[in-house]
């Protein structure tokens, strides 16, 4: 497909599995600006998370903790931030007829979702778990990435069902 063509067809193409990857890119892209913020606070660019004023919310003492910098020896909200960008342009590559043309990408971005969700799930659970407090901010972020997987099933199924032979 030409450039032109694939912007033509990401910008206007109007298929349903389309509108489903405009939401995961979406999605996506708010988990970024979201961990964007923890890694400000993570690397001392700004000095406090604010939290809404409820029991048990703590951003800065989730995101202070060992725990978020335990892994690769980086603080875990620019990780995410990576993370979710590969999320984003997983769901940003290809036309809206990829399923057929090129099946192995909606196929990698349903197990990279599947990932993202096993992470937030795991992350989610250790901040009551492990702090007795939450991050306001890993919170939407994993209501976002909660969001993904439902509407990354109808594109993997239209890849599966091509590389398998069976319909379309």
């Amino acid at each position: 497909m030409k450039p032109e063509e694939l912007s033509l067809e990401l910008r206007r193409g109007s298929s349903p599995l389309l509108g489903r990857r405009r939401a995961i890119a979406g999605l996506s892209l708010a988990s970024v600006g979201l961990n964007g913020i923890i890694a400000l606070y993570q690397m001392g660019i700004i000095k406090h998370l604010p939290d809404p004023p409820l029991p048990n919310f703590n951003s800065d003492k989730v995101d202070g903790s060992a725990q978020a910098f335990e892994y690769f020896s980086m603080p875990d909200g620019a990780l995410a931030v990576g993370s979710y960008a590969t999320t984003l342009i997983l769901a940003a590559i290809g036309g809206q007829n990829r399923a057929t043309d090129q099946p192995w990408l909606p196929l990698a971005l349903a197990g990279k979702i599947g990932f993202d969700t096993l992470v937030s799930t795991k992350l989610t659970i250790d901040q009551w778990t492990k702090h007795r407090a939450f991050c306001i901010y890993c919170l939407l972020s994993s209501a976002a990435t909660f969001a993904t997987p439902l509407l990354v099933v109808p594109e993997a199924r239209a890849a599966l069902r091509r590389l398998t032979g069976r319909g379309d």
